[in-house]
């Protein structure tokens, strides 16, 4: 089948709402996208015409997303559009979706902080994935992430940095 992907830039419109359904858990937002454009004439960055979708995001995807996005947060989503017409009101209307694939926090407009969901217990018998319990890693807060040899994380050395600087 071949889908239309789309990837949109812009910012929480509503709050995410989050149900079980009988095809699988589901959020749902109202995502608004603005077009900015160089005014020449002022000098300065003009808001255009503002497009508004609605973004779904199922199964892990969307119980991720309910927990950690809020209204009015920068997000880049990726996902599949669907153009779909209905009436209401006795006017046909048009209305554009987005089944989310990927959604993450625009880091050009601020900071997000990654940490991973708990996965169920593995069976009896099941083997880790390769890499894991190998000494290379070390786990903070139940993720597995890769250490330099010396054991100092230049990444949390240089967040802490940003964050404590005057």
């Amino acid at each position: 089948m071949n889908d239309t992907t789309v990837t949109l830039v812009g910012n929480v419109a509503t709050a995410v709402e989050y149900r079980d359904t009988v095809a699988g858990a589901v959020a749902r937002f109202r995502f608004a996208v603005s077009a900015r454009r160089w005014d020449r004439e002022r000098a300065v960055w003009a808001d255009g015409p503002t497009s508004f979708y609605t973004v779904s995001a199922w199964r892990s995807l969307g119980a991720n997303l309910a927990a950690s996005v809020s209204v009015g947060e920068p997000l880049v989503v990726h996902g599949r559009l669907k153009v779909r017409e209905d009436e209401r009101d006795g006017q046909r209307k048009t209305f554009v979706d987005i089944d989310a694939l990927a959604v993450g926090h625009d880091l050009t407009r601020g900071t997000s902080a990654f940490r991973r969901t708990a996965r169920p217990e593995a069976s009896p018998g099941a083997q880790a994935p390769p890499g894991v319990g190998e000494g290379d890693l070390t786990d903070r807060e139940g993720a597995p992430e890769l250490v330099p040899a010396d054991g100092k994380d230049p990444w949390t050395a240089a967040a802490h940095q940003l964050v404590t600087a005057p």
